[in-house]
Parts: C-alpha cells; sequence; structure tokens
C-alpha cells in the first residue's frame, strides 16, 4: 500500500528530517538513505520495518543539520604553500601582484570545513533521539496506509459482490440444472453407445463416469461460491492478508478455468469469461494490500 510520513526532530543543537514513502509491492524491500555517522542504527531500522511491515517498497531518508559550533574551519596548509609558491613566481616572472588574503581564502580546497569529533555518549544520545523519531514516523506511515487499506477493502469487497453474481448467473442457466446435466449426458452415454456397440458395460460405465465429471459444473460453482465468502472474512480479518488474497485469486482462477473448460454452451462460456475478468480486476486490487 502507499503512504508517506514526515517528522522532525531536534537534540542538542541538532536538527533532522525522516522522510518514509511507501509504495506497492508483492514483497518488502527496504531502502535507506542515511547521512554519513548513523550507520549504527541502520540495522535497529530495518528490523523495526520488517516487525511491522510485511509488503511494500519502503524508502526510508533522513536529513541532519549540525549546529555551527559542532564544526570547524581549517587551512590545508599543503595547498596554500602550493598557491604562494606559484603566486610568488608569477609575480617575479610576469611582475603580477601576489593574491589579497581574500582571494587566497576563495580558493577551492584552501579551506576545509570538517565536523568536530563527537564523544562516544554523544553520538549514542544522538542515535538514540533520531531512532525515537523514526518510530514515530513509522507509526504516521502505518496509519497511513491502514487507512488507505480501509479504502482499497470497499473496492475489493465490490469485486467479491461481481464475483458472486455472476457464481448465481451461472448458476442459473440451463446448463448448471441437474435435469438438463442429466439429460445430456444420457444423450452423450447413448450417442456412445450406437457409436461404439462393442463396448463393455464396464467400460460404457467408465465413459459415463467421465461425461458426469466433464459436464458438471456445479462442484466448481460451490467452490468458487465459497472463496467468495472465504474472501468477505479475510477482509474482516483486520489483519496484514495480502499473501492470503493472493492464493485465494489462484483459487478463484483454478475454479474459474474449469468452468470455461466445461462449458459446451455459449450462454455458459460467456459468463465463464465474465468471471475470468472480474478474478483478474479483483487480483490487481489484491496486489495493493498488505
Amino acid at each position: 500500500m502507499t503512504g508517506f510520513a514526515r517528522i522532525d526532530g531536534a537534540e542538542d543543537g541538532f536538527n533532522w528530517v525522516w522522510e518514509l514513502r511507501s509504495v506497492n509491492s508483492r514483497s518488502l524491500d527496504v531502502r535507506l538513505r542515511l547521512p554519513n555517522g548513523m550507520d549504527n542504527i541502520e540495522a535497529k531500522i530495518r528490523n523495526t520495518v520488517s516487525e511491522r511491515l510485511s509488503r511494500g517498497n519502503i524508502s526510508v531518508s533522513l536529513t541532519i543539520q549540525k549546529p555551527p559550533s559542532r564544526q570547524e574551519v581549517l587551512i590545508n596548509s599543503e595547498v596554500l604553500k602550493q598557491i604562494l609558491d606559484i603566486s610568488t613566481k608569477l609575480s617575479e616572472d610576469h611582475n603580477v601582484s601576489p593574491p589579497n588574503v581574500d582571494g587566497l581564502l576563495a580558493i577551492r580546497g584552501v579551506l576545509e570545513v570538517r565536523d568536530k569529533e563527537e564523544s562516544e555518549q554523544q553520538k549514542k544520545q544522538l542515535e538514540k533521539a533520531v531512532f525515537e523519531t523514526f518510530t514515530k514516523a513509522l507509526d504516521e506511515l502505518i496509519e497511513n496506509r491502514s487507512a488507505e487499506g480501509e479504502r482499497l477493502a470497499v473496492g475489493i469487497h465490490r469485486h467479491l459482490d461481481d464475483i458472486g453474481s455472476l457464481i448465481t448467473q451461472a448458476s442459473s442457466l440451463d446448463e448448471a440444472q441437474p435435469a438438463v446435466i442429466v439429460k445430456r449426458m444420457r444423450e452423450q452415454i447413448n450417442s456412445l453407445a450406437n457409436e461404439l456397440p462393442a463396448l463393455t458395460e464396464e467400460r460404457l460405465a467408465q465413459e459415463a463416469a467421465i461425461l458426469a465429471v466433464k459436464g458438471d459444473i456445479r462442484e466448481e460453482l460451490d467452490r468458487l461460491s465459497a472463496h467468495v465468502e472465504g474472501g468477505r472474512e479475510l477482509i474482516k480479518a483486520g489483519s496484514p492478508v495480502g499473501r492470503k488474497l493472493d492464493f485465494l485469486c489462484q483459487e478463484f482462477n483454478r475454479e474459474s478455468n474449469t468452468v470455461c473448460s466445461k462449458s459446451s454452451a455459449l450462454n455458459l462460456t460467456r459468463v465463464g469469461l465474465q468471471l475470468k475478468a472480474a478474478i483478474e480486476r479483483l487480483r490487481e486490487q489484491i496486489q495493493n494490500i498488505e
């Protein structure tokens, strides 16, 4: 499911921002972008996300602004000496005025800004504060994903209703009525007996059993109806059910394929194809939930 969260934090002059984004995915993939010095919390972040989420591409970004008091400006003496040597030579050879101090300091590489070394206690204190803010951002992301999940559940119920209506429609067709099935099976058996009079009664009984299985779609329709109810129960569960619904869609497809393969009537074939299309719409919707 998709979602977004943004949380600001501050501690001892440091300011930071967490941004978390989630997009749809069948599995869980966590991508981190952390500044230097925050490597120690990477494993904790990954573990925390995997404990609370099971699907989605999760992007985690942290930016930190350090206070000026935690930075120092140094002069690169070696670079400065080389520049002064070159300036002196240019002045002697070409009567050029040497650069002033402002000009020297503006040259790239002369000045270096470095972070002051933090004590271990300061590092741990900052890491703790930053991680605590991350958990709040994750809470917000999960809340946003849950809100989207509720909206998606409405769509899934609608798709299940569509599938249920098509199952009812297929069940009402003549091709699904017991009397019609028996009549058609008798006609097929009689035709088979007339065309192959040498068939033994045992072989004829075997062929009749095969025809009965191939011609009766009631069992498939019953299982499809059970899957519809199963899907509704999963949505009510309130826990991550994306993988279970994935499996349910596979079962839907298996039964609908059997219905289409058994169909010998145009009306039933048409309903079977509509059923497959409705199942595909359900499958696409399910890819968006956890």
